[in-house]
């Protein structure tokens, strides 16, 4: 499988308490079956309590179990790179920070976790026989991330300056949204591969800077049922976009993330549930800030 560009959001993880737990609610929520990651080339065990996610036998995400109860319980997105030591450098200069610096995770890749200025957490990863999603953009799978910051004015140019990401703001009235597209492409939502969302006021004064997941589903309204049959909350009863349907769900130990069932053009093009006026995706932020978040990530991928 080749391996993803500079900048493209290549993997995605989940931080739980209880592993078992989750991969009962995610396996009946998408139908995903699971697999230890396996021995590194020394025969040792990688990512002791860590499972890879499958979907349709595809490798889609991963569970990783917390090491210290502080740690948050949240998704977090992983961006591809051809040299992780070289990008931390950039994200350094362009005002970010460092939580994890590279670690090399043989023969899987190296693997990295940043904060943004405003300390929205992300990772990074340096493929090696790991290369990242074997499935997305299709049910059971991810297709979206877009990161939700109170300061756009240090956000929008901290991503386009390390990733060369090209911004288009939407023009629809009231929106404060960008979608990014990869660096040469045509700015615009038919090459996004992902955005930036304000944290107004109708959410929590507490709300810390952070990244929404977002998996596709058949159906949204279905999704939202099974996930509160399964023990979670709806955060963002189903709504409609130009996109197609989505709902905020919180699964049932408070890791917080978005369901999508398309209607009609691209997937990855998914909008962000704040542009439907929900007042109750103002109670979804679960997600901490860059010093809460450090440990959540620091593991790897799970890959």
């Amino acid at each position: 499988m080749a391996v993803y560009a500079e900048g493209m959001p290549c993997w995605v993880d989940v931080t739980l308490a209880d592993v078992e737990a989750g991969k009962r609610f995610y396996g009946a929520l998408f139908g995903w079956t699971f697999e230890d990651p396996g021995a590194d080339d020394r025969g040792r065990a990688v990512w002791a309590g860590f499972v890879n996610a499958l979907s349709e036998g595809r490798k889609v995400a991963a569970l990783a179990p917390k090491r210290d109860g502080r740690m948050p319980t949240a998704w977090g997105v992983y961006f591809a790179t051809d040299d992780a030591v070289a990008l931390a450098r950039k994200i350094r200069d362009a005002g970010g920070q460092m939580v994890t610096d590279p670690l090399p995770v043989p023969p899987l890749g190296t693997m990295a976790v940043a904060a943004d200025p405003g300390g929205a957490v992300f990772g990074l990863w340096q493929a090696g026989s790991h290369t990242g999603f074997e499935k997305r953009d299709l049910p059971g799978s991810f297709c979206w991330a877009e990161v939700y910051t109170r300061d756009k004015e240090r956000a929008d140019p901290f991503y386009e300056t390390v990733f060369g990401f090209q911004g288009y703001d939407l023009e629809e009235a009231g929106e404060d949204f960008r979608t990014w597209s990869p660096a040469g492409a045509d700015p615009g939502p038919d090459t996004a591969i992902g955005g930036r969302s304000v944290i107004g006021d109708a959410f929590p004064a507490e709300m810390p800077d952070h990244f929404m997941i977002y998996f596709v589903v058949d159906d949204c309204d279905e999704a939202a049922s099974r996930t509160v049959g399964l023990g979670g909350r709806i955060q963002a009863p189903p709504f409609d976009t130009p996109h197609g349907r989505i709902a905020v769900l919180t699964d049932d130990q408070g890791a917080v993330f978005a369901v999508l069932a398309e209607q009609t053009g691209r997937t990855e093009s998914a909008g962000t549930a704040e542009h439907a006026e929900v007042p109750e995706h103002a109670g979804a932020a679960e997600p901490a800030g860059a010093g809460e978040t450090a440990g959540s990530r620091e593991a790897g991928t799970g890959a």
